[in-house]
């Protein structure tokens, strides 16, 4: 059988109220007798999100692995970092809780700790560009996932819509999160290309399917690797589980991503003149992270809108000294000039996810962005880059907004409604 064609493990919804703790650990030590404890593993590997996926619970299963079976297995967890900065210690402890030693963790650098295992053929990649890229595009990871030091690997994370991928988690996590440079850049760019409307909430979309072909064909013959998805459901309570699924295949994705499209889509009955969205401070702190903000709403800004992102800790660009550099000397200044940018900027040119990440930014002067930051950028730095600016505290007050405002429609005190979004990476809105 193909490893792509495996069944699930398990596939678990809950009902109305969701998943409690006592539903999540019975899924977790089922998980854990199954793939580890019968299989004999010895050495695990724990590959979850890191801190700005605050709450997709992949903090809880990975410290509920480690109680289950730290006494018996050897483990050690690297967050699929990206091109985000390392975890700090307070990081960590937020999000995987005090169980844990600090020394079991690993810091993934996308830059230099990789083992290449093989090309996906430019031809692949022209046909699933429509004839717009036809460069050969590598497949590396993390050194240690192919090194035969493990026995198995768990990557943990979210299933929910993603402005590169169409749904975020299952290869992407191993790929781009513990990858590199080639498959980051231009599978970041190949989205871009699609255009990210396109792209938003569908889980069959040219990205996805170059990152099965580099995880199937090149990964996972090294490697065990095998995945733990979760879908989360924004409530008015808060951010509630509503399922988990594991399997080393495709059909645990497919599962997850058809329950996210149902429960994190929020369709409006008209589009929205003025967006006002928090970035927690706890998740984002860089536009690259933050732009979250654009990519989730944009399906539903009216044209001419305001979309005003409440940015308290946004205090760089880019996760990454080298995007950050080229953000800063481009700005979001829409497709066109990012691709004439593309033509006389070399640095540009060999780093694509930056000028993806550029692109989807951008509003094509569609609606308009305000960013409201604190000490960390200054409003001549936003303005810099295309955004207009306000600082996060007036914007705050103007707007009413504290722990206890709700999501969705709210009267402002100028009397003109906006539309409350509290926490973009869990949902896409659209009309």
């Amino acid at each position: 059988m193909n490893a792509a064609d495996e069944p699930s493990l398990l596939a678990d919804l809950g009902g109305p109220e969701g998943l409690d703790s006592c539903d999540l650990e019975d899924i977790v030590e089922r998980i854990a007798d199954k793939w580890v404890l019968q299989a004999g593993v010895e050495r695990l590997l724990l590959l979850p999100p890191d801190h700005t996926r605050l709450y997709s619970q992949a903090g809880r299963i990975t410290d509920s692995l480690w109680k289950l079976l730290s006494d018996r297995v050897a483990i050690d967890v690297m967050p699929a970092l990206g091109t985000h900065h390392p975890m700090k210690p307070a990081q960590l402890r937020m999000m995987f809780g005090d169980a844990i030693p600090l020394e079991r963790f690993i810091a993934h650098n996308w830059r230099d700790d990789l083992t290449p295992l093989g090309v996906i053929p430019g031809e692949r990649l022209g046909e699933l560009s429509g004839g717009q890229m036809n460069d050969p595009v590598e497949v590396a990871v993390n050194k240690r996932i192919v090194s035969g030091e493990y026995d198995l690997a768990l990557s943990i994370g979210q299933v929910v819509p993603h402005e590169v991928i169409g749904f975020a988690n299952h290869s992407k996590n191993v790929c781009i999160g513990c990858g590199g440079g080639g498959m980051l850049h231009q599978s970041h760019f190949l989205g871009a290309v699609c255009g990210i409307e396109q792209v938003l909430g569908v889980s069959d979309t040219p990205v996805r399917r170059l990152m099965n072909q580099g995880f199937y064909d090149f990964v996972r013959p090294k490697a065990d690797v095998r995945f733990v998805l979760t879908v989360v459901e924004d409530k008015p309570t808060g951010p509630q589980l509503a399922a988990v699924t594991a399997g080393a295949g495709t059909a645990c994705f497919d599962w997850a991503a058809a329950l996210a499209g149902d429960r994190n889509l929020n369709h409006l009955d008209r589009p929205i003149d003025r967006a006002v969205v928090w970035l927690d401070p706890r998740e984002f702190t860089s536009t690259w992270l933050g732009n979250k903000a654009i990519y989730r709403t944009r399906k539903a800004m009216a044209d001419n809108g305001e979309l005003i992102v409440l940015a308290p800790a946004v205090d760089t660009f880019g996760e990454d000294k080298t995007i950050d550099m080229l953000i800063r000397r481009h700005g979001y200044c829409g497709t066109p000039g990012t691709l004439a940018a593309l033509e006389s900027d070399p640095e540009l040119a060999a780093n694509l996810s930056a000028a993806a990440h550029l692109i989807h930014g951008s509003t094509e002067g569609r609606f308009n962005v305000t960013y409201c930051t604190g000490d960390g950028l200054s409003a001549e730095e936003i303005r810099s880059v295309g955004y207009e600016h306000r600082p996060v505290a007036e914007a705050m007050a103007a707007f009413g907004v504290s722990d206890s405002l709700a999501d969705g429609w709210q009267d402002a005190p100028d009397g003109k409604p906006f539309y409350f979004i509290r926490n973009p990476a869990l949902g896409l809105w659209t009309s």
